[in-house]
């Protein structure tokens, strides 16, 4: 029989294609688990480097060092925890259900500083106990449009709630040398001690454009700017005044200052 023929080659084409096609959706299906493992574990590391947490590479250790936070869901909209029986912050993914529109907000153009459009009505908080059992850090969630893509990391702040413990950004499409250097271990160092609000409440912390004055009463709140990257900087402002304002987790941190008994949210 003659094998070659317009047929013949379709056909042998086909059936390539389906071979293929099956053994992309085989190991896509088998590979699943490994990279949510993956991903949860990354995140993890990802929290505690915000919290100044040495936990390496190894899964074992990031899941022992783990052990000092305490997971929780806040709704945005009262500042208050609710339960697991609501939502489970185990199972949770804020990034989903900021495109649903049954459990996000659409944000007024006003208000939406960070320019994100939308916001989950609930948000994941991390609670970093000492050795006593007491809350020492909040690491909170944060993103925002820099110049290509939303900057998404993470931001701790010490007991106080208005000193920065550390920042770190998981995911961004910045470029390279530029707004990437929001990675920079040297630029993500000058975070730590810096001062989100003043003495009124009022939100202060920006990056600025050139280099802070160390002399300048105002360098508390100042961060150096990305060199050529002054549209990403910015955005890294815009996403921390957002979130740390009434309409990300100005009613939370509120609530807190409340519940430890003074102002500025320290026993």
């Amino acid at each position: 029989m003659k094998r070659d023929t317009v047929i013949g080659t379709f056909t042998v084409a086909a059936l390539l294609c389906v071979v293929c096609s099956l053994l992309v959706s085989s190991a896509a299906v088998g590979l699943r688990p490994l990279q949510v493992s993956n991903r949860a574990l990354e995140r993890k590391r990802n929290i505690l480097e915000a919290a100044g947490l040495a936990s390496g590479r190894d899964a074992v250790a990031v899941d022992e060092a783990f052990r000092r936070i305490e997971t929780r869901v806040v709704e945005l909209a009262t500042g208050q925890y609710v339960g697991t029986e609501t939502i489970d912050p185990a199972t949770y993914d804020p990034v989903a259900a900021s495109r649903n529109p049954e459990l996000s907000i659409a944000i007024a153009q006003e208000d939406d500083v960070a320019a994100i459009k939308r916001r989950e009505k609930y948000a994941l908080v991390h609670l970093v106990n000492n050795d006593a059992g007491e809350v020492e850090q909040i690491v909170l969630p944060v993103r925002g449009m820099g110049l290509w893509s939303t900057l998404r990391g993470f931001v701790s702040i010490d007991r106080d709630l208005k000193t920065v413990h550390g920042l770190t950004f998981y995911e961004h499409s910045e470029t390279p040398g530029l707004g990437g250097e929001v990675d920079n271990p040297d630029w993500k160092s000058q975070w730590h001690g810096k001062l989100l609000f003043d003495d009124r409440g009022e939100i202060r912390i920006e990056v600025i454009k050139g280099t802070v004055d160390p002399g300048s009463p105002e360098s508390m709140y100042q961060v150096d700017g990305l060199s050529g990257a002054t549209i990403t900087s910015r955005g890294v402002t815009n996403l921390l005044h957002y979130w740390f304002g009434d309409h990300g987790f100005g009613l939370y941190l509120g609530e807190l200052r409340k519940q430890w008994g003074t102002a500025d949210g320290e026993n």
